[in-house]
């Protein structure tokens, strides 16, 4: 059997769908052929390219910026290519860009060697003449230079606690406050801006937060149980009363703790910062510190060291190390915070080693040590030493009388009371108790009028001193307040908020209020400087009352009480308020209180 062979089918017997298929089969396998192609040629060049990318883009971006300058196109975000360091921009921070929209103008601040810092009796000023004018102008722009970085150094060390400025504090804003009478003469006295700010700033917390880490290092803070440092209330308290001016008394009995030398330190750091952006120049140390012992200087110093990486240097001076050495040290450096015992300081003083007219905040600490120890003396040559006048720190951890008048000298007239302890020792402390014994309730008036004129003697030029004249519900008032208004006195029953125009206009001297007993507890003390108390109704809790909210604002607190035989029952208690306060018992109270313990038994 034969096989047929079919023969293919000719051109013109195809179909012309057959002719369609065919030709997209064809195209079909030309697009796949050449894509394929195209696909390795890419995956080669990629790897040719990852091997050298780095040389690629540098080349790109060269060139890329070259085409940009010639074609003047060049972006506001790109300076020079490479820029070197200026004087306002001497980290080289912004590489060269510069800020088209506003361009502020720095001054200069001239350094401390420029100004002439007095050492040995010889100014480094007079010594930098003799060298030539070509070397005090080299030396003056090489100390701008250092000015310059240490004013970006602290600039940058505000920029990095953005967050921690933002989570901690709350932004009050601004305001501006005029201050009159006393506290406004004191901010003026002090060289103070009459700014106060809502909340503490950026700088002074950023210090705070570093004597904190420097603490939780030593072991010697524990974040887990003690409160952060920004959040601590006597901190807080401390800030707002240096803000407006006035001068501080801490009475807790105690010397200073080391967050109130953190906060002492990065509030005299923070003024320091403020001071050199308003140009003014610092001649001497800032801060003095005051200590009784050389254990004490070591302390405070080790809490101030952190801020020597914001620019705050700290030097202590004490008789465990030798006068040449620091004679030595205290010629090539310049500290903002000086650290000293009162007999080491005066050593140098008188060595015109140091100099210390310039000091802007002074702090006592240990008053009780310093009394014992005979440095009264000191403390008041060292005081002299001093030509302006700074704000005052004293920690009063004394009881005696001799303390009161130390205090009085040191601080101004407008104070701050700083205590958070409740005791009746702590809050009456500084304020002058006077027992005065009188036979009949006549005789009460007439020893209460002598006190109120023998107070005012003192006080006399002063038209505005407030003085307290407390009476009991016996006491006929009218009585009384005829007698004060036939001594010239001004007088006001029963209100503590006279205004200050009424009393201005009154030309009768000056001011005593009349308050009955009922009105004590519900008066505002704290600006009565002089308290007179004719009746204790038989109640000791009042006296307490009056000695612990009176005198605020003062250190010359004056409490008067008028006792007859009728207040027998408060002889005891009264004895021993006395003698926890430091004050003396007369004799005639003691033997007032012997006899009624003899009655009773």
């Amino acid at each position: 059997m034969h096989t047929q062979l079919r023969k293919p089918p000719s051109k013109s017997s195809l179909s012309l769908s057959h002719i369609r298929f065919l030709g997209r089969a064809m195209a079909k396998g030309d697009d796949a052929l050449r894509k394929k192609k195209s696909k390795a040629t890419r995956k080669k060049n990629r790897q040719k390219e990852s091997s050298s990318s780095s040389v690629s883009n540098r080349i790109a971006a060269i060139i890329a910026a070259k085409k940009r300058r010639q074609s003047g196109k060049r972006r506001n975000c790109q300076g020079m290519c490479f820029s070197l360091p200026t004087l306002e921009d001497p980290f080289n921070e912004r590489c060269g860009t510069v800020d088209l929209k506003k361009k502020e103008t720095k001054k200069l601040v001239p350094s401390k060697v420029d100004r002439g810092v007095a050492i040995n009796g010889n100014s480094v000023a007079s010594r930098k003449r003799t060298r030539g004018n070509h070397a005090i102008a080299d030396h003056q722009e090489k100390e701008m230079v250092k000015v310059k970085n240490l004013g970006n150094a602290r600039t940058l060390s505000l920029a990095s606690i953005d967050n921690v400025g933002q989570k901690n504090v709350v932004k009050l804003g601004k305001t501006k406050i005029q201050l009159i009478g006393e506290t406004g003469a004191a901010c003026a006295q002090h060289g103070q801006a009459f700014e106060y700010s809502g909340c503490p700033s950026k700088f002074l917390i950023l210090c705070l937060n570093s004597i904190q880490t420097a603490l939780v290092q030593d072991g010697f803070f524990n974040t887990e149980e003690d409160k952060p440092l920004f959040v601590d209330t006597w901190g807080i308290e401390f800030w707002k009363s240096y803000s407006v001016g006035k001068d501080i008394l801490e009475t807790s009995g105690a010397c200073s703790t080391v967050k109130q030398i953190a906060w002492m330190a990065s509030t005299a750091a923070d003024t320091i910062v403020r001071k050199e952006k308003e140009g003014l120049l610092l001649t001497s140390p800032f801060l003095l510190f005051l200590v009784p012992s050389q254990e004490k200087a070591i302390k405070v110093r080790s809490a101030c060291k952190p801020l020597k990486a914001l620019g705050i240097h700290t030097v202590s001076l004490h008789p465990g190390a030798s006068i040449d050495h620091q004679i030595h040290g205290l010629k090539s450096c310049e500290p903002e915070f000086l650290v000293s015992t009162p007999e080491r300081l005066l050593e140098l003083l008188s060595l015109k080693a140091i100099d210390i007219s310039g000091v802007s905040l002074l702090v006592i600490d240990g008053l009780e040590t310093i009394l014992q120890d005979g440095y009264l003396d000191m403390i008041k040559s060292i005081r002299q030493s001093i030509s302006v006048s700074p704000h005052a720190v004293v920690f009063n951890d004394s009881l005696s009388y001799a303390s009161h008048r130390v205090v009085q000298n040191l601080l101004g007239k407008s104070i701050s009371r700083l205590s958070f302890n409740d005791s009746v020792t702590s809050q009456g402390a500084c304020i002058i108790q006077s027992i005065h014994m009188c036979s009949s309730e006549e005789e009460k008036l007439l020893k209460g009028i002598k006190v109120l004129d023998q107070a005012c003697g003192d006080q006399l030029c002063m038209q505005l001193s407030k003085v307290l004249f407390i009476v009991g519900k016996d006491c006929n008032i009218q009585e009384l307040v005829t007698a004060i208004k036939s001594k010239g006195y001004f007088v006001s029953i029963n209100s503590g908020y006279t205004s200050n125009s009424e009393i201005e206009n009154s030309k009768s001297g000056p001011v005593v209020f009349v308050v009955d007993l009922e009105h004590v507890n519900t008066s505002d003390l704290g600006e009565f400087e002089v308290v007179i108390v004719s009746d204790f109704a038989h109640s000791i809790d009042n006296y307490v009352h009056m000695l612990t909210r009176m005198a605020r604002y003062t250190v010359s607190g004056a409490l008067h009480s008028l006792l007859t035989a009728e207040d027998a029952m408060l002889a005891g208690p009264l004895i021993e308020i006395l003698e926890k306060c430091g004050q003396g018992v007369p004799e005639a109270l003691r033997n007032l209180c012997h006899s009624t313990c003899m009655l009773e038994h």
